[in-house]
Formats: structure tokens, C-alpha cells, sequence
């Protein structure tokens, strides 16, 4: 494992971005993870475990103070500033070393669990192009229900998971279907789960789809 640094503005500048899996040169198509508040880098990446090691590069930022933005992901977005710029800017600084490293936004995926999933889903949104493929884990687009959603672009088709529970204390499971509405959209092939009586989590079905999804990039693990 390596670590890298951010070089984007604001309170999550200097961080250390982690990798694992194949070395990023060698690697066919690469993973960005977004870790959950009050975790590390270290904790998302654990999950790659359960992932295929060959084909792919993992690469995990890790957020200032153990947290991408202060406030629930449903407040106003200016309650979260200058935090979630700040946060929003590091998933591109990634990505810019990703693609640096030979690996396109097209064979590149993006996933997140639970503040990570809103960070991660929010970016994805904002900055709508076609990629390897989309993971939001417990999560939702971030801001209060009024937020205005449109967003520009196109994900051409990109695969996007969206996975929770139905009755997830921190995400809203009609807030998870309206952010499943928007990635339609956005030219998004979405598939949508909502797990009866789950915990805040992720279970081996979620795993079992995202490997799948892994698997159309790299057939070959």
C-alpha cells in the first residue's frame, strides 16, 4: 500500500490518498472508494478483500479530521461549506492521478459507503461523463429535497448500484429512489435495492453486484 497527496484547496488539501491492488501502470481499470465519517482510507479499502486484485488499481482518499463534510448530507449545502467543495475536489484530484496514470474516467468506478456514498454520488452527478461504473453504499445525493437536480451531462449508459436499507436511520430510503430517478436521468443504467430491516451496512448481495459489475471491465479475475 502507498499513499499519495491532494493538492486541491481547502480544508481536505495535504490528505493522503491510499491504493492498493495492482500498481496503477499496470493496472487495466481502477477503483476510487470514499470512505464513511469517522472512518479512514484504510477501512473502505478493506472491502477490496472481497474484490478482484487482478486488473484493478484501488485508490482511497482519506478525508481531513475522518470526515468529508460537518452536517448531515440533508441540511442546506452551504451548511456544509467549504467542507464539501473542498471534498468535491479531491474525488477530481483523484481521478486526475487515476487518469494520469493511464486508466480513463471510462474504466475507472467510483464508490462510496454511507458520507462517502453522498460525496461520491454528488460528484458523479455534477460531473456527469461516462465511467467504469457508479457504487453509492447507503447513500444519497446530498442537500434538502428542494435542491434543484439539474445536473449537466451525460453518463452514456454508465452501470450505477445504489444499495440500502429500507429502514437506514441516516438515509431515507425515498431519498436513495429519487437520486436512483436522477443518475435515469442522467443516461444512467441504475439498479436500485432496498434491503427489508438492514443495518447501516453493506451485505454480501451489494458485494456479490459490484464484482459483477467489476467483472464487464476485467473478465478475466
Amino acid at each position: 500500500m502507498t499513499a499519495l497527496r491532494n493538492t486541491s484547496p481547502g480544508p481536505h488539501q495535504g490528505q493522503s490518498i491510499r491504493t492498493a491492488g495492482e500498481l496503477p501502470g499496470r493496472a487495466q481499470a481502477a477503483m476510487v472508494m470514499m470512505h464513511g465519517r469517522g472512518a479512514r482510507a484504510e477501512d473502505i479499502l478493506s472491502l477490496t478483500e472481497s474484490l478482484p486484485q487482478i486488473g484493478f488499481a484501488y485508490f482511497a482518499p482519506q478525508a481531513a479530521e475522518n470526515t468529508w463534510y460537518p452536517n448531515r448530507f440533508l441540511v442546506a449545502l452551504s451548511e456544509n461549506e467549504p467542507w464539501l467543495s473542498s471534498a468535491l475536489a479531491f474525488v477530481g484530484a483523484v481521478l486526475a492521478q487515476v487518469a494520469s496514470a493511464g486508466i480513463p474516467p471510462q474504466r475507472t468506478f467510483l464508490l462510496g459507503f454511507s458520507q462517502g456514498a453522498c460525496l461520491t454520488l454528488e460528484y458523479a452527478a455534477r460531473n456527469a461523463r461516462p465511467y467504469g461504473g457508479l457504487v453509492g453504499l447507503s447513500g444519497a445525493l446530498i442537500g434538502p429535497d428542494e435542491t434543484p437536480r439539474a445536473y449537466k451531462g451525460s453518463l452514456e449508459g454508465t452501470p450505477v448500484f445504489l444499495g440500502c436499507s429500507d429502514v437506514d436511520f441516516h438515509v431515507p430510503k425515498e431519498r436513495v429512489s429519487q437520486t436512483a430517478e436522477v443518475f435515469r436521468r442522467l443516461d444512467g443504467e441504475v439498479t436500485e435495492r432496498l434491503y427489508p430491516d438492514m443495518a447501516h451496512t453493506i451485505n454480501q448481495d451489494e458485494i456479490d453486484f459490484i464484482r459483477s459489475m467489476m467483472r464487464t471491465m476485467v473478465p478475466s479475475f
